[in-house]
């Protein structure tokens, strides 16, 4: 109880145990098997029970020894039976909860992968995470024990209530009393019990975030002396967090202990009564015997029940959160040009294929019915376009610009300027608000994100590398690329002699996103991932802006090799890397306030010569 107390319960309890019930739906067999298995065993304990009413009246009583061996044989089938019925849904259940949650976590995956940016933008990494483990590790622990439990606690609750009816109703009175104290006791103590274990969580979560970012601040912290207050500030959270928990599973403590002491009086009591009952002849021996067995009997199934109780209602809302997020609306992608591989003929005319040529074409939909291939090429160009991350802040007014096949444009400015936009814009991470952007004359809306993105290589300030080998991160760039490829695509970038110094070379293994390499050298083989995709159109935005001199011009090479032949769309902070640029685009405010050459731009004097001037003092 303590582990699920924390958990709200769900805000719409029909509409997620109907979706739940979607994911169950699909073993529907195996489930009835398991109720039914649960339901054998459930009623083998309660008719093994009242046969002790027929052997201490008729067999043991008259002294039938032959008689008594025969029904004690019955009696242990009958247990046999419901063990191995208990084993048989155990291990069912195991399986089936184990598949369901796969699917569920598979599901929740794809969906996952579909959302548009503006979804993580809005949500933190952690909430999301939380999804996939505390949520569903809690619909998985609830439906290992929690559905098959619940099923044999309500059968043997109302079989046992049943039986204790039929055998004496005036000694059900005292078991009915007892019951309701009960009830009443686990209602009052889990209200208190739940209040204590909300705040424990709450103190909790932030001790680890105080932790976290006393583990990730570490220089600063000692470069400032701030060890006592740091110390001073967790004792005060600590503190907090152990009078909460105290009183939390001090509450919680106080719930199996008393339903036991209960269960014990009760049983104390209808011993006694029962027994002056058996004296006075209201009832027999073997009827007395039988009812004291299911009297004790009767609180473990009801502590079970309420307790399964909160465990679905807490699976359910694990659920209730994970079916929200598979609810979000997906990304959009009404596209219909796509990209494919192409060959050219002897009369120059494009042809489709499907082995790897170096040259592609845009497939889009003809008038007649048929397909068109649009060579791809690398023109981009903005018409107008208009753009807010929210509608009362704009971030892109009336941007129009084009970068020609081949072109090098560099977009420079201060922070907030809008040029990480524009690069977001070309990849339809976000769309746009009015104005249009074309792609080799198509309009970017028209065609599908997959081929879009597929024709785009990026290389970012913040270089991501997965965990796996150097050269499975390279291969990253294009998947179906051989070792050769690998290699060559990481002499492009000037990486290959930095891997081959490496004790293991290409193979050397990379964990928390490249921590055993410098940035540089993690910069160097985002550029050898970009090489390998061997895309007409590269973006790099700020590729060289957390790195020094030296290796930036390392990455410069690398990038230069990179960049030729291509169009190239660059974010500098460093105007230093962008000289080389034919078209430099200084943007305010989501404004192109000045356009033109490096040289024609320095001859202006004004805010790109501002900028210039003062990065190279700096220099």
């Amino acid at each position: 109880m303590a582990r699920i107390a924390n958990y709200n319960r769900p805000k719409d309890t029909r509409r997620t145990l109907k979706q739940m019930l979607s994911y169950l739906g699909r073993h529907k067999w195996y489930m009835l098997v398991i109720a039914l298995l649960v339901t054998i065993s459930a009623l083998a304990s309660i008719l093994g029970t009242y046969m002790l009413k027929p052997v201490i009246n008729r067999f043991i009583l008259p002294g039938d020894i032959p008689g008594l061996v025969k029904i004690l044989l019955v009696m242990g089938a009958l247990y046999l039976c419901g063990a191995l019925s208990c084993y048989a849904y155990n291990q069912m259940m195991v399986h089936i909860s184990q598949q369901v949650v796969s699917e569920i976590r598979s599901d929740l995956f794809v969906h996952t992968q579909r959302l548009p940016l503006t979804y993580f933008d809005a949500h933190t990494h952690g909430e999301l995470m939380s999804r996939f483990t505390n949520d569903v590790d809690t619909i998985s622990e609830a439906l290992n024990s929690s559905f098959a439990m619940m099923i044999q606690s309500f059968i043997t609750i109302t079989g046992t209530l049943t039986m204790l009816l039929i055998l004496s109703l005036k000694l059900s009175l005292i078991v009915m009393v007892f019951l309701a104290l009960m009830i009443l006791f686990i209602r009052f103590n889990g209200r208190r019990s739940k209040k204590y274990f909300v705040q424990q969580q709450k103190y909790l979560g932030s001790i680890n975030g105080f932790v976290e970012e006393m583990v990730a601040g570490q220089k600063v912290e000692k470069v400032f002396n701030h060890e006592a207050q740091d110390y001073e500030e967790f004792c005060r959270r600590n503190e907090a967090f152990r009078a909460a928990a105290t009183k939390a599973l001090t509450y919680s403590g106080m719930t199996v202990p008393t339903i036991v002491s209960l269960s014990y009086i009760n049983y104390a009591l209808s011993a006694c009564v029962g027994g002056l009952f058996a004296l006075a002849g209201l009832t027999d021996l073997g009827t007395l015997a039988s009812y004291l067995v299911y009297v004790r009997q009767s609180a473990m199934p009801l502590n079970q029940f309420t307790q399964q109780i909160n465990f679905i209602l807490a699976a359910l809302s694990g659920a209730e959160r994970i079916f929200d997020l598979m609810d979000e609306k997906p990304e959009e992608d009404g596209g219909t040009v796509t990209l494919c591989r192409v060959t050219r003929g002897a009369d120059g005319a494009l042809a489709e294929c499907s082995e790897y040529t170096g040259m592609f074409a845009w497939k889009r939909p003809a008038a007649d019915g048929g397909n068109e291939l649009v060579p791809l090429r690398g023109d981009v160009r903005f018409h107008d376009v208009r753009f807010g991350y929210t509608p009362q802040k704009p971030v892109l007014d009336g941007i129009s610009l084009y970068a020609k096949p081949g072109q090098k444009l560099a977009f420079v400015g201060s922070t907030g300027a809008g040029k990480t936009t524009i690069i977001n814009l070309i990849t339809r991470f976000y769309e746009i608000d009015a104005g249009s952007i074309t792609y080799d004359g198509i309009d970017v809306r028209d065609i599908r994100k997959d081929d879009l993105r597929r024709s785009i290589s990026m290389v970012i300030q913040d270089t991501h590398l997965f965990t796996g080998t150097i050269a499975d991160n390279i291969r990253y760039g294009r998947l179906d690329a051989g070792d050769a490829d690998v290699r060559a695509a990481a002499r492009l970038a000037n990486a290959d002699s930095f891997i081959r110094r490496l004790p293991d070379g290409y193979d050397t293994m990379l964990e928390s996103d490249g921590a055993n390499l410098s940035q540089g050298q993690r910069q160097l083989i985002a550029i050898a991932r970009a090489a390998i995709a061997r895309p007409p159109v590269l973006i790099l935005d700020e590729a060289t802006s957390s790195v020094d001199t030296r290796t930036e011009r390392l990455i410069e090479r690398g990038m230069d090799a990179l960049m030729e032949g291509r169009t190239v769309l660059v974010i500098a902070h460093r105007l230093s890397t962008v000289r080389n640029a034919q078209a430099i685009f200084v943007l305010e405010k989501g404004v192109i306030v000045e356009r033109g050459d490096h040289d024609g731009l320095l001859s202006q004097k004004g805010r790109y010569y501002k900028l210039y001037t003062g990065q190279y003092i700096l220099e």
